[in-house]
């Protein structure tokens, strides 16, 4: 197996200041660990100029997709780090998988308007990136072997060499509006709530959209709403046409390292108080309320049946359950599913039976999205899909994208939603999706 090279350069905490060196590059991608937490969100990583770029196309399915992502990691070849690195990523796939892409993996109806026009998945195939370790705060560009020689000593002029910061401005047109009123709304939850009577299904994730017209350059939107809601699973993703994939979730989806598997749901959710009394009581609130906890379990229930699908028989445990977990605009509870990949299964076959996240789908899976796409007047996008890396050694971490912004076509999107249940009041849901977006929508207001 061939070894990659390593060059150091300063540690920088902030990745954006070496983000804007490859600002405009073709492929631009950013993983940001906005908020480190432990081992989740150790990292930064950052990438330009792919070897290729795979999109699935509309009438291809799933599995023929994954297996082109598959094909692709191998003509790149395996490679592995000099003796005494441990980085996450060594050359390979960095990209998204819209919520959308579920449609070449299941059957589904086609009622929600695609009215953003992304394609389903898109990938970026690496030789390089530049990767910041916050834990021991190095930063190092990593050089796949297949990277020529000519690119890796033009890389490392870039980086070395101070950045210009030219950022144009971003600003709004007019205020971020719902697609929906609070009476669709208000019905929806109706429709929902029968179907769960009926015991077509026992909880559906419901979301409604905003957006507003946008001019200016989407990476000073994504540096501004960084600074006010810094989150661990964070990326920025360069879209063709200017647009881009602005991210601030702070929720993994499935992660693989060395064969052992974890995801990490969030499901219930409550406001940061305006005091530290009323704070602490909001976190109290939340650890205590059976309903919350019961949609916690529900959830975790279907990811460990998920990860059944290609993990070792018996691996499949639940080291965490309703942990508190704090961000500036809400509290989350969060649970934690591990498992051990089995023999003949690998990363993509992980997501080929899980995705996506049943964390914002509901339970049973299939039914929830199906009534989904009755709902919801337009398809999610990216919302609710991951941003994804995927090295040649098989080491991946996926996001969910919540807390998810789409600048594209002169508009921007954000989307925000929760869990509905037989006992959920829509008033209260009808907040709770207006409190996780607030500080996005304000932030981008402000700008």
């Amino acid at each position: 197996m061939s070894t990659c090279s390593v060059h150091p350069l300063p540690y920088r905490a902030n990745p954006a200041e070496y983000f804007a060196a490859i600002r405009h590059a073709p492929g631009a991608v950013l993983l940001d660990s906005g908020r480190p937490v432990a081992e989740r969100g150790r990292y930064d990583l950052l990438s330009a100029w792919p070897e290729a770029t795979l999109a699935v196309e509309p009438d291809e399915s799933g599995s023929d997709f994954l297996q082109r992502l598959r094909k692709n990691l191998t003509q790149l070849g395996n490679a592995s780090l000099p003796h005494g690195y441990t980085l996450p990523f060594v050359g390979g796939l960095i990209g998204y998988l819209s919520y959308d892409f579920g449609r070449h993996l299941e059957q589904m109806p086609h009622l929600a308007v695609d009215d953003l026009h992304l394609p389903d998945a898109r990938f970026g195939l690496y030789a390089w990136a530049l990767i910041s370790d916050h834990q021991v705060q190095t930063s190092q560009l990593v050089f796949h072997p297949a990277l020529a020689d000519s690119e890796r000593q033009r890389l490392i002029a870039l980086f070395s060499q101070p950045t210009a910061e030219t950022t144009a401005p971003f600003a709004l047109k007019g205020p971020m509006k719902s697609d929906l009123t609070p009476e669709a709304y208000h019905q929806a939850i109706v429709r929902i709530q029968d179907y769960i009577q009926a015991g077509d299904c026992y909880q559906v994730n419901f979301a409604q959209r905003f957006r507003a017209p946008c001019i200016g350059d989407p990476w000073a939107a994504y540096c501004a709403l960084r600074a006010a809601c810094p989150t661990p699973f964070s990326g920025f993703q360069s879209l063709p046409d200017a647009g881009a994939v602005l991210s601030l979730s702070p929720e993994r989806f499935v992660r693989v390292s060395e064969g052992q598997v974890e995801t990490r749901p969030i499901k219930g959710t409550r406001p940061r108080g305006a005091t530290p009394e009323q704070d602490a009581a909001h976190a109290a609130e939340l650890l205590a309320s059976p309903k919350d906890r019961a949609e916690n379990l529900m959830i975790v229930d279907l990811l460990r049946n998920d990860l059944g699908r290609t993990c070792r028989t018996g691996s499949v445990s639940v080291p965490e359950l309703f942990s508190l977990e704090s961000y500036p605009n809400v509290h989350h509870l969060v649970s934690s599913v591990i498992g051990e990949l089995a023999d003949n299964k690998d990363a993509l076959d992980l997501i080929a039976g899980s995705f996506p996240g049943g964390s914002i789908t509901g339970a049973p899976k299939i039914r929830a999205m199906q009534i989904i796409d009755e709902l919801e007047p337009t398809r999610r996008g990216l919302y609710c899909g991951s941003l994804v890396y995927l090295d040649v050694r098989g080491e991946m971490d996926s996001s969910i994208a919540i807390r998810t912004l789409l600048v594209k076509d002169g508009q921007v999107c954000c989307w925000g939603g929760g869990g509905i249940v037989a006992d959920s009041q829509w008033e209260a849901e009808y907040q709770e999706s207006l409190t996780k977006v607030r500080v996005l929508l304000q932030t981008l207001e402000s700008l």
